[in-house]
């Protein structure tokens, strides 16, 4: 089921659109049920099933997407959260061929552990589009595709390209893990009761292998580039508060490579910095609020001590190498982002 979510009028009941079982939808828990059945098969066609696979279905409602599903593979696994739907399911699917090919499980899908699944088929409430996205991409061992129906703009932004006007940090950390493809636009009125917006359908295909990066390091980056994805990024990291957590993380790194050759020589054991990333979370830098172009301070050398003045140096050295001092986030790729932190590692500057 999906849908966005709707305000309650004063004064007025909350309305529920009744299904022909009796059944009433929820506009509020975005239940929006796919009515469309000329649609319902364009998405199993462009789901590419095959009669071995299990599919895991995300919200399936009534169960109209779940019959067609179990026609072409060869098990459902379906995830549902109210128990109204999951009888409904269960109702019409007994004493049928496909009673013994479908599961049921009962349940929010982000507080429950999925089991292996070959592809995933969702018509979810839109409001849990972002952490269900990432959820499905962490699944191990990982899944072929996932034909995901989505709020359209929230679609548009996944398979934006730079340059795009929706280009966002969203983009980029999703297409880190998959390669995502704009399958179907579904307009508003193939759902009962209708949602305010349009919808879009993807395809989302989990990279393999996988491009191996400390998550941690890669989101405190990312969040640093895309404050103001318009600027560039030698403006970016410019900013008297970017350069006060760079040189603090770089002091930190430092601080540990000491204790380290330290713990070498005392003992003669090796310390393993790899996952420096995990050092201290609290050391991340939370840019989501964004800063006024006033706030963006820079170190002026006038201003500046002389070790910050330094470190200004080192940092927009890293931008003068790659080239980037001059770019924007907003147009750069993802293999740019990928090569632009590895330079910034490389020099000893780190983002967690």
């Amino acid at each position: 089921m999906a849908g966005g979510k709707v305000k309650k009028e004063k004064g007025k009941p909350q309305q529920h659109t009744p299904y022909q079982g009796g059944i009433s939808f929820h506009k509020s828990k975005g239940q929006h049920i796919l009515k469309n059945p000329l649609l319902v098969d364009a998405i199993v066609q462009k789901s590419g099933i095959k009669p071995t696979d299990v599919i895991l279905e995300i919200g399936p409602g009534t169960g109209n997407l779940t019959k067609k599903l179990l026609e072409a593979g060869k098990k459902v696994i379906a995830v549902e959260i109210d128990p109204r739907m999951v009888l409904e399911l269960q109702r019409r699917f007994q004493g049928t061929p496909y009673s013994n090919r479908l599961t049921v499980i009962q349940g929010d899908v982000l507080r429950t552990e999925l089991p292996y699944f070959d592809i995933c088929v969702a018509n979810i409430p839109y409001q849990i589009s972002s952490p269900l996205t990432f959820k499905l991409l962490s699944h191990q061992p990982a899944f072929r595709c996932a034909i995901i129906m989505f709020q359209r703009e929230f679609a548009m932004r996944l398979v934006a390209q730079p340059g795009d006007k929706l280009y966002c940090r969203l983009t980029v950390n999703t297409q880190l893990h998959a390669r995502i493809f704009h399958l179907l636009k579904v307009g508003k009125n193939n759902f009962r009761p209708p949602p305010k917006v349009d919808s879009s359908v993807v395809r989302i295909e989990p990279r393999k292998p996988r491009i191996e990066v400390n998550n941690k390091e890669w989101d405190g980056f990312l969040r640093i580039c895309f404050n103001r994805k318009n600027k560039t990024l030698g403006a970016t990291f410019r900013q008297k508060n970017v350069i006060s957590l760079l040189e603090k993380n770089y002091k930190t790194v430092q601080a540990l490579k000491l204790s380290q050759e330290g713990a070498v020589k005392d003992t003669g054991s090796q310390m393993d910095l790899s996952s420096f990333g995990d050092f201290d979370e609290d050391q991340g830098m939370d840019m989501d609020g964004g800063l006024d172009d006033d706030d963006g301070m820079e170190v002026e050398d006038g201003e500046a001590e002389g070790s910050q003045s330094e470190f200004k140096d080192k940092v927009l050295g890293v931008l003068k190498e790659g080239d980037f001092e001059e770019k924007r986030s907003s147009k750069l790729t993802l293999q740019e982002f990928l090569y632009l932190l590895s330079l910034f590692n490389k020099a000893g500057i780190h983002f967690s």
